[in-house]
């Protein structure tokens, strides 16, 4: 329906738009029952039940969390913040990473599939995109003043030198350089944020009496972690906004030659934009906090001035996980409010003059122009805001297996929201062909093989799920309960009386002689004081045998799925061979009847050497 009424091209965005959405269907269900069994499995966790106990996890003290103002604190404290991270962090997780970069595979292939199909049925089989994209940008003809001769065409057409070119390519380059170290120096900000109100929140709790019973579940890191997530969400949303005209600018700055070529490079900048800006948080979370810390007494330090994060006992994916959530769900309601509201609008304040005028002063042709304008550009930002999402559901999935079941839903909606505002809130567009979607595809595939690698790296390096089984394995004693004992395994042992006195709590009411903390060091007493113990080389070889594997097995899996599916199926294939069959049938027919009836009129000897000569021409060309 909306290929007949606006042409092709909003057409397959349509078609892609749908099959993304029924795809996401079997990763949502599958993702749903993994977080049902880390919910059904949360009782019989052992990890988080040695926290919890108070006998273990409330005899354990450990190492402030930031110099001075922080205190010491007993293990339990984290208790619930345990429970939860045992939703995401579970055996679940690997079997989900794994289904995902298979997913991504079958997801691409039978679109590849779909595509061919609509290809063949809306007559497209031999169009091609290029052609329509020949003639100049009108900018570009009013801008380049040089002439030279297309050797196509044969004829004389505005051309930009090779030293214009030169030029507007590095200043593009330098400006995008400019703002992707922007949008990094505000990743940055926002980490120093972090470490900088660590201590308040901590703090805070402990002294304000109204906040000491929901202490146990807000604690200093959830409320450090939610709000700088929501801190960097409006970041993000302003970031946005500017990237958007900047993108827009640089690329007229290059003046490209044709639309496709214009469309081609506005559509890098502006993923590459969003790229960096939507997901350089989550690869921060995921990739570095907590990974260079150092120890107590040894702390590293961001500008010489803030100690950098630790992660919670249980680990730092139920973080990646939070940073996921509000970023991505934020972005989906967002997106969803301003595609619907802004329109409605704009038009509600234009149609303001339909009150003062009879229907017969302002015709309903007079209203449908009123409306706004779709642009030229306006499915690039469909297919961008869709995706970002895709970005989503597939680089950090490992961390959030219900992320499919959210982008199922706002899909959903937004084929309603998108049906809807096009034909109520803006004007119908020109219908323009077009066979693919483009470049999105090259995009699609390029982030598809980058998930692959990401998750294996999340639960490699994020997740417990190494160390667990590096424990289980080798270094359990309890052949009856092999992971009990683990918490006390996974928590190094550091002497008080070791701290300088830039690290060392203000108070030590207790008196405590020993504090834990979350590495794998020799204890003080050892001769190798503080150096990584021999279970931190193996657990390290562990994960990157882990990374090597995993890669390896779902490369191979997603190659070979790829080559067993074709990208045309065979029937579509059958068809577009007997069409052409019956083509060239028709026209070697249509000639043999022609060359006939000049035969009968006479002329026969010239009309012979025609006939022969055409023969062999129809001949090559069915051999070519």
């Amino acid at each position: 329906v909306f290929r007949k009424y606006y042409g092709e091209k909003i057409g397959i965005y349509f078609a892609w738009l749908g099959f993304y959405t029924e795809m996401l269907f079997l990763a949502a269900v599958v993702g749903l029952i993994c977080f049902l069994y880390g919910l059904f499995t949360m009782d019989e966790n052992m990890s988080s039940k040695e926290i919890c106990d108070p006998s273990i996890g409330g005899e354990i003290i450990m190492c402030p969390l930031c110099d001075r103002d922080c205190e010491y604190w007993r293990l339990n404290t984290t208790c619930e913040s345990s429970q939860y991270s045992h939703l995401f962090d579970n055996v679940a997780t690997l079997f989900f990473a794994i289904f995902m970069g298979i997913w991504v595979t079958l997801f691409l292939e039978f679109w590849k599939r779909r595509q061919a199909r609509l290809k063949y049925e809306w007559d497209l089989v031999d169009f091609e995109e290029e052609q329509q994209q020949l003639q100049l940008r009108p900018e570009y003809e009013a801008k380049c003043t040089q002439k030279k001769r297309n050797p196509v065409t044969q004829e004389m057409e505005p051309y930009l030198p090779l030293t214009s070119q030169a030029v507007r390519f590095c200043v593009s380059g330098a400006t995008v350089l400019f703002w992707v170290s922007l949008i990094i120096a505000s990743m940055i900000a926002v980490i120093v944020y972090r470490l900088a109100v660590y201590a308040a929140f901590a703090s805070l709790m402990e002294n304000t009496q109204t906040l000491q019973p929901i202490s146990g579940l807000l604690t200093p890191q959830l409320a450090t972690s939610v709000t700088a997530s929501c801190l960097n969400f409006i970041i993000i949303m302003i970031l946005n906004f500017f990237y958007e005209r900047i993108a827009i600018w640089i690329t007229d700055m290059e003046i490209p030659r044709t639309h496709m070529e214009y469309e081609n490079r506005l559509t890098m900048k502006m993923f590459l934009f969003q790229f960096v800006n939507y997901y350089s948080s989550c690869f921060y979370v995921a990739f570095f906090k907590g990974k260079f810390v150092g120890y107590p007494g040894a702390y590293t330090y961001m500008f010489n001035r803030w100690r950098n994060e630790e992660c919670d006992p249980a680990g730092c994916l139920i973080e990646l996980t939070t940073q996921l959530t509000i970023v991505m769900a934020g972005k989906q309601i967002w997106g969803n409010i301003q595609e619907a509201i802004v329109p409605w609008i704009c038009n509600w304040w234009g149609r303001r003059k339909a009150r003062n005028n009879p229907e017969n002063l302002y015709s309903r042709w007079e209203q449908d122009h009123d409306l706004q304008i779709f642009g030229a550009l306006g499915l690039f930002y469909e297919y961008l805001e869709m995706v970002i999402q895709f970005g989503f559901i597939t680089l950090f999935v490992a961390s959030f297996p219900l992320a499919p079941l959210l982008a199922l839903m706002n899909n959903i909606l937004e084929i309603r929201v998108d049906s809807w505002k096009l034909t109520t809130q803006y004007r119908r567009p020109v219908a323009a062909k077009a066979h693919s979607i483009g470049v999105w595809q090259e995009i699609l595939n390029g982030m598809a093989i980058l998930s692959v690698v990401t998750n294996a790296f999340i639960v490699a390096f994020t997740s417990d799920m190494i160390p667990r089984l590096v424990y289980y394995y080798a270094y359990s004693e309890n052949e009856d309960s092999p992971m009990s004992g683990y918490i006390n395994n996974s928590l190094s042992v550091f002497q008080i009386s070791d701290f300088p006195e830039r690290n060392e709590p203000k108070e030590n009411p207790e008196n405590f002689v020993i504090c834990r903390y979350r590495d794998y060091r020799y204890p003080p007493d050892h001769e190798k004081k503080y150096l990584h113990t021999m279970q931190f080389w193996h657990i390290l070889a562990a994960k990157l045998a882990f990374i090597i594997i995993m890669e390896h097995v779902v490369f191979i899996v997603k190659f070979f799925v790829a080559w067993m599916i074709p990208d045309v199926p065979a029937d579509v294939k059958a068809k577009i061979k007997r069409e052409k069959y019956l083509t060239q049938k028709i026209l070697h027919e249509y000639e043999l009847e022609k060359l006939k009836e000049r035969l009968c009129q006479g002329d026969k000897g010239a009309t012979e050497k025609e006939f022969i000569a055409t023969e062999g021409r129809m001949e090559l060309s069915r051999a070519m």
